[in-house]
């Protein structure tokens, strides 16, 4: 920078390189301030499944537009429960959050854990929808939901459906098979990747899970999608027909939410699900999580908590009357 020349230029120098310096320490505390802040997104599972997919999305996003260092760590073991006990102990500043999905609700039903789902954690935003589907080995003869009632009710406790005990897909399909009035015996495996292995080696006939984890094989034509619990048919897999449509009440759309821990201050909170909402409307996050069978939803806050305490009641009724345990 040129500075002026006057009578008292060595004074004018001087104030103006100790006005610069304490420029440069302005701005660079302000740049720091908003730099150094580091926002943990603890995702209760190992890598490579749909909720790190979202969680490392949803981290990238933030960390460009919001100027703020997001990072995921995976956390996985008893069921989930050690990513959320994490999150539940942590401080309530915003720093630490959490992606986690329906067993957060269904494990304490089931099982001792050290959190309670509606008071240790406050739900953010529903970040995606997850449909989920009743999948078989492309080797079988099943070709409808229907062929697959038909052969359950021929042969009583002999077919075989996995996915992981606890599940919120789980317990759909326990209505389902209440309403079916089919016996058809639940494998439980401890996470997708054993059951899908177990599916395509022809060790069980079934498996109730999300596109993410089935899509490759389903569009490799490996394994078939009989039907799926969504309400409606999905607009991006429009040739799979619902269980509704074969005439059950079985609907079941899985989410992955955004928590925190309980007591963040408000001002906290709308910051979060400011950015979260920004985050998972950005049109390269739709395009990246449509191939999964990802869906964005943008309900938050209260509307979000009413569904998260809907859920608990419902999880309880069905695990109660259909006498399920943890295995």
């Amino acid at each position: 920078m040129k500075l002026p020349r006057c009578l008292h230029g060595h004074k004018l120098v001087a104030s103006a390189a100790a006005a610069a310096v304490l420029g440069l320490a302005i701005l660079s505390g302000g740049a720091q301030s908003q730099t150094t802040r580091t926002i943990k997104v603890i995702v209760p599972y190992a890598p490579g499944g749909a909720a790190s997919v979202v969680g490392r999305l949803l981290a990238d996003e933030i960390t460009a537009s919001q100027r703020v260092t997001t990072i995921v760590e995976n956390r996985p073991g008893a069921g989930s429960a050690i990513g959320i006990e994490a999150v539940a102990r942590a401080a309530p500043d915003g720093n630490t959050l959490l992606v986690a999905g329906a067993p957060l609700l269904i494990n304490p039903l089931l099982t001792k854990v050290n959190y309670d789902p509606l008071n240790s954690v406050e739900p953010i935003c529903r970040l995606t929808d997850v449909p989920n589907f009743l999948a078989v080995n492309s080797a079988l003869p099943y070709r409808t939901l229907n062929d697959f009632i038909a052969t359950a009710r021929a042969k009583p406790g002999q077919l075989t459906l996995a996915n992981f005990t606890g599940s919120g897909v789980h317990l759909a399909f326990e209505e389902f098979k209440r309403q079916a009035k089919v016996d058809v015996v639940y494998v439980p495996y401890s996470g997708s990747a054993p059951a899908v292995t177990a599916l395509l080696g022809g060790h069980i006939d079934g498996i109730l899970d999300n596109f993410t984890t089935i899509g490759e094989h389903v569009n490799a034509g490996k394994l078939r999608a009989l039907a799926t619990f969504a309400p409606a048919r999905l607009e991006a897999l429009p040739h799979i027909p619902t269980f509704a449509e074969a005439g059950y009440n079985a609907s079941f759309v899985g989410w992955w939410g955004l928590f925190a821990p309980t007591r963040v201050p408000r001002n906290t909170v709308a910051e979060l699900v400011r950015w979260t909402t920004a985050a998972m409307q950005q049109p390269e996050t739709k395009q990246k999580l449509a191939p999964l069978g990802l869906y964005p939803s943008d309900t938050c806050g209260a509307d979000f908590s009413a569904i998260v305490r809907k859920q608990y009641e419902d999880f309880g009724r069905i695990i109660r009357e259909a006498n399920i345990k943890a295995e």
